[in-house]
């Protein structure tokens, strides 16, 4: 019985106590409370316009790519170039990747010039800014000189570079266009022995050395 009389006490004492808080604080938990469900409600507006607003942006861009599919390149480009400016974040990106290749369809020069707008903003995460640079260099390989993509490339084309083995093609192809054997050989060497490069992209580089080999043709 006194055990009992004990917690009857105790817990008399606690429904006064949490009486008093209420009094006390009644009013500051309602107001949080009424703040909790309103800042919910807007988070949750938020993200429903978030999401409309990308459900639109993607139907543009399917748009534009279906454009490209049927080979209207010039509404295709608008719709691009419209993504490009408006667009946010991601999709923003995909655009103007897209939007240069749209370009390099018309004119491998204005495509190469896109690709190097993208290679060279800051903005841009360095993975995809390389990723320009290769872009820009598979375009400009038949136009520019080899010292050309060579500086442009040959960062690229180190041990541990992501886009090595691209680079290395890239800047193999400009070396013999260019006659320089001694470069040309280099590179399609270090795509031969980098046991991670593409089988395929092995096999091409053994072709491309035999032409090393054969040395320049002269052409009367």
């Amino acid at each position: 019985m006194s055990d009992n009389f004990l917690r009857e006490i105790d817990e008399e004492v606690r429904r006064d106590q949490a009486a008093d808080l209420w009094k006390k604080y009644g009013n500051l938990i309602i107001v949080l409370l009424a703040l909790l469900v309103a800042g919910v409600g807007v988070w949750r507006f938020w993200q429903y316009r978030q999401d409309q607003a990308a459900q639109a942006v993607s139907a543009r861009l399917e748009t534009a790519l279906k454009a490209s599919r049927e080979s209207r390149g010039e509404e295709a480009e608008k719709t691009l170039a419209e993504l490009a400016r408006e667009g946010a974040g991601g999709y923003a990106l995909v655009a103007r990747f897209r939007f240069a290749a749209e370009a390099a369809r018309r004119d491998p020069a204005d495509g190469a010039k896109a690709f190097d707008a993208l290679s060279s903003d800051v903005a841009i995460e360095a993975t995809f800014r390389d990723l320009a640079r290769i872009r820009s260099a598979m375009l400009k390989v038949d136009l520019a000189p080899y010292a050309e993509i060579k500086a442009s490339l040959e960062p690229l084309a180190g041990a541990t570079g992501i886009w090595r083995h691209t680079a290395r093609e890239l800047l193999g192809v400009s070396a013999l266009k260019a006659a320089n054997m001694d470069d040309a050989g280099r590179w399609f060497d270090q795509i031969v022995v980098d046991r991670e490069a593409p089988q395929a992209l092995r096999q091409r580089a053994d072709l491309y050395l035999a032409l090393v080999r054969a040395g320049p043709v002269d052409v009367k």
